[in-house]
């Protein structure tokens, strides 16, 4: 199978991205992928390392406000639908995959416009602005909560199919607690705030540190890359506290965690319900529609995690829930217990038969 799949931004559109072509390696072993991705962010760096050939296209995202510099994304993204119609004709795609972020759109109108069939995955609650733009311009559209239903006018395009992410989680191995200097017999909180890290929330979490002191369980804060060296000069970690700027295969990790403390991206989400691991989620305020609050409080509803919003996020808050919650076996085991059975397993087995139908229409 020829596919090119297109995404980036951030780890939630990469991670679904490598899942969904993982599955199609395992399924297919000799097919050809091309991934079409920014200039400029991190999947740049990321994608290569699986032996995947990238292409780069020069695109910057829409400014939400009036901005002048949204007349240089317009002609960005027009100059980009043009490459991107070279690189799809010399490539001769059987499907043509988008997975969010802005690159995604001049990718997908580009397939559509020359012929191809396509598919976009949508993996928040709330579609993201390029995946509305994309609605005419994809033939089947996966969605990860069954909610996304509603923002969807064609309702047989869509798909519910869950994050592939999960399935991932499951086939990721455990780490091994020394690599990362903790204690194998100690219960591990993780504190990761996305792939980017976040500086609001960075700053609160490093004045609470000492105060797990004490504690006879060990915190694993990571802290993202560019905030990893300011943040390890200036605070002074208790002994059962760790920071690291950034780990690749997160799920390695998760796998060996007893309590996370996350923001609220899908992706992340469909790990943890995979995982069972009681969480708590402090939602960014300061993404699209306020996807991520929407994203956790379905988790929240149905009893599988808490949520605490960044603006409540002070004093010694996130300690005491932490304690609260690691303390109450009952409370403990009533999170893991309603994690159960929450989302859609075998998510890349759904997207890989979306995917085969589509290439056998042609």
């Amino acid at each position: 199978m020829r596919t090119i799949v297109c995404g980036g931004g951030t780890g939630g559109h990469i991670y679904p991205a490598l899942a969904i072509i993982n599955k199609i390696r395992e399924e297919e072993p000799n097919s050809d992928i091309l991934y079409i991705g920014t200039h400029n962010r991190m999947e740049k760096d990321i994608i290569p390392k699986y032996n995947i050939s990238y292409m780069p296209l020069r695109m910057y995202g829409l400014k939400r406000s009036l901005s002048l510099s949204n007349i240089k994304t317009a002609y960005y993204y027009l100059n980009s639908i043009k490459r991107a119609k070279k690189v799809i004709k010399d490539f001769n795609p059987d499907i043509v995959i988008g997975v969010g972020g802005y690159i995604t759109a001049p990718v997908i109108q580009a397939a559509k416009k020359l012929g191809h069939k396509t598919l976009i995955h949508e993996q928040n609650s709330i579609p993201g602005l390029s995946n509305r733009h994309l609605i005419k311009y994809a033939d089947k559209i996966a969605i990860s909560f069954e909610s996304s239903k509603k923002y969807f006018k064609d309702q047989d395009k869509i798909v519910y199919t869950g994050n592939p992410c999960g399935d991932n989680a499951l086939k990721s191995k455990k780490i091994d607690k020394k690599e990362l200097g903790l204690t194998k017999e100690k219960k591990l909180v993780l504190i990761v705030m996305g792939s980017l890290g976040s500086l609001k929330v960075n700053e609160k979490i490093t004045k609470m540190l000492p105060m797990f002191n004490d504690r006879d369980y060990e915190v694993l804060f990571v802290t993202g890359k560019e905030y990893y060296e300011e943040i390890k000069e200036n605070v002074k970690c208790p002994n059962n506290v760790k920071i690291v700027p950034y780990i690749e295969n997160m799920t390695r990790v998760m796998k060996a965690t007893d309590l996370m403390v996350s923001r609220a991206g899908a992706s992340t989400m469909s790990e943890i319900m995979s995982l069972e691991i009681p969480t708590i989620f402090i939602p960014s305020p300061y993404v699209t529609d306020n996807h991520q609050f929407k994203n956790a409080s379905d988790l929240v509803n149905k009893g599988a995690a808490l949520l605490v919003e960044e603006k409540e996020l002070d004093s010694d808050k996130l300690v005491r829930t932490i304690d609260n919650i690691l303390r109450d076996k009952i409370k403990y085991n009533k999170l893991k217990e309603n994690l159960k059975g929450i989302g859609v397993k075998n998510s890349s087995d759904k997207i890989y038969r979306i995917i085969k139908n589509l290439t056998e229409e042609k």
